[in-house]
């Protein structure tokens, strides 16, 4: 016979609260977004530039397989992958999908809301050219906000605590908020915008502001972080952050953006000085205008875990190795 502890229920509880979280948002995710589901890879072949390098410091695991010829390496994100995958299926505009990843990131400085393992739910969807534009990036995010409302929502009815959240995202390029909080650090002015609204999606982040810095890095290779925008700034891609009371911090759930075309990919290669990458498969066949135009991004499994049930660590919702000090 088991005897269950007053720990051993919160502990219980808490993961029941997990999988409904985990069984309902991708569901209305996929819903708002015209998504189907389909399974993804764990590791991928070297070389091919399908892996994700993230901000261009961090090393994949990389290991051999029996009787392959080529090494392979874990994916650290789906960004690329995912591009090649709606090419595969021959998807139509506006189509999508999504998939549970699972990444390990070795190079990760783990944190409260960092982990060396990496679970998010990573969608692409196919779009048209005349879809690469902010309004089109901000109707999305409008939608995938939807979707944590109406999870938040779901808490509620099944008798969890819910969440005070605003009805609607604030919008502002990382450049207005730089001229905002002149005298603050990006993180620092990402706290000050989201204690203010809640929740706030903050463009155009990887190219350089007017102080000759980045509001945060971004590889070349993936979101369009260059492109001149109808509201006069540069980049079609963001983060959704918002206010953590748990934490009372700025939280993180999402980055995204439209993906880069032939001629921004061109040009944030030259900028990075990565143009040898041109000749990698997956770089060549976006030079090419192989694979579809897209937009997508990663939402965190475990922060919005974490953030729906009011955790201040991420080891509460999810199963990892921890430093000892940690």
């Amino acid at each position: 016979m088991i005897t269950l502890t007053a720990k051993t229920n919160d502990i219980l509880h808490l993961e029941k609260g997990i999988s409904l979280i985990k069984d309902y948002f991708p569901a209305r995710l996929s819903q708002r977004l015209s998504l189907t589901k389909v399974s993804a890879p764990l590791f991928v072949q070297s070389g091919t530039g399908f892996n994700d390098d993230l901000n261009g410091v961090e090393k994949p695991v990389k290991f051999n397989l029996k009787n392959i010829p080529y090494p392979v390496e874990i994916v650290q994100s789906l960004a690329k992958w995912k591009r090649m995958r709606l090419h595969q299926l021959g998807l139509e505009p506006e189509q999508g999908i999504v998939t549970d990843m699972r990444a390990i990131r070795p190079d990760e400085v783990v944190s409260p809301i960092h982990s060396f393992y990496v679970d998010q739910w990573d969608w692409e969807k196919r779009i048209l050219a005349e879809h690469r534009r902010i309004s089109y990036l901000k109707e999305t995010v409008e939608q995938i906000y939807q979707a944590i409302l109406d999870t938040n929502a779901m808490l509620e009815e099944a008798h969890e605590k819910a969440l005070d959240l605003p009805a609607a995202v604030y919008f502002i390029d990382s450049e207005t908020l730089l001229q905002r909080y002149p005298g603050l650090t990006p993180k620092e002015r990402e706290n000050r915008i989201a204690k203010e609204h809640g929740a706030v999606f903050i463009m155009g982040i990887g190219g350089l502001l007017s102080d000759q810095a980045v509001h945060d890095d971004r590889a070349p290779d993936y979101d369009d972080w260059s492109t001149a925008n109808e509201e006069g700034f540069y980049g079609l891609n963001g983060d959704l952050i918002l206010w953590n009371p748990a934490m009372n911090s700025a939280l993180e759930l999402s980055s995204m953006g439209i993906r880069v075309d032939a001629g921004s990919l061109r040009e944030q290669l030259s900028l990075k000085g990565c143009g040898s990458r041109r000749e990698l498969l997956f770089h060549s066949n976006v030079l090419n205008d192989v694979y579809p135009l897209s937009m997508g991004g990663g939402i965190g499994q475990s922060r919005l875990c974490m953030f729906l049930l009011q955790r201040k660590h991420i080891s509460d919702v999810q199963s990892c190795i921890w430093p000892e000090n940690i």
